[in-house]
């Protein structure tokens, strides 16, 4: 199992990053987990954007769906012709959103280029990954994804406050790749984002093997957010994902 960081920026594309977009392969299947703005261009120096095999949105706020507005454009326009459909996994309602998005009537919307099919908390298998869903504690429905694959597992927390859910969804994962919003001494709100040791703590609580954080606002200092976390009584590496940077198991 092979993860790519292909956008890791919170809230926004920021100078350095697009916005969150992760590539998950094994036995040669590709899933685009999240596609935020900004995303797709970045995605093209690692994919071909004709060799993804399945989308998967973890929820419907722009910086992690966005982009699929323009790989439906890439899919659709082809000069070579319209490519064929490839799933498309995501909270309730994501082919109205999408479709909304572009000003597409429904239908067809987007259903030409995609399938779209509604998740749902529990398991199920796309490709060769077993994947387990729990929602996360965030404004809109979101879910967080337990990834396995030859007994090898990475979490991801998508966007989410402070929940069991997440310790839970990360137990005894080799990697748990969580968000970490926040810094200490805001007057923080329930309910939306991590900081960095509260990311450190759920991964200390989930039994995880390392943790690597993402969605850093570009408004924050990205070394003040892995030093936060490193407070945290966490046993196991602690560092922060970058665009292109790989791991595999």
């Amino acid at each position: 199992m092979r993860l790519t960081i292909i956008g890791c920026s919170g809230s926004f594309p920021g100078p350095d990053s697009p916005a969150s977009c992760y590539l998950l392969e094994a036995e040669g299947f590709r899933l685009l987990v999240d596609l935020g703005n900004g995303a797709l261009g970045a995605l093209q120096r690692h994919a071909g954007l004709d060799d993804i095999d399945a989308v998967c949105l973890s929820h419907l706020h722009a910086d992690h769906c966005l982009d699929l507005c323009a790989y439906w454009v890439a899919r659709t326009f082809h000069p070579d012709g319209p490519r064929p459909p490839i799933p498309v996994y995501g909270p309730a309602g994501t082919a109205r959103r999408m479709a909304q998005a572009y000003g597409l009537a429904e239908p067809p919307g987007m259903t030409e280029a995609f399938g779209f099919q509604a998740l749902a908390p529990g398991t199920r298998q796309i490709g060769p990954f077993e994947i387990g869903l729990a929602h996360m504690n965030h404004p809109v429905e979101t879910f967080g994804f337990r990834f396995g694959h030859a007994g090898r597992v990475i979490a991801y927390s998508a966007d989410t406050g402070e929940t069991p859910a997440l310790a839970g969804l990360a137990r005894d994962a080799d990697l748990l790749l969580c968000e970490a919003s926040f810094v200490a001494g805001q007057d923080l709100p329930p309910g939306l984002h991590l900081t960095g040791q509260q990311a450190a703590e759920h991964a200390a609580r989930a039994g995880a093997g390392r943790l690597l954080l993402t969605h850093v606002p570009p408004w924050h200092d990205r070394a003040q957010v892995l030093d936060e976390a490193c407070l945290a009584a966490f046993d196991g590496p602690v560092s922060l994902a970058a665009p292109g940077q790989t791991v595999e198991f």
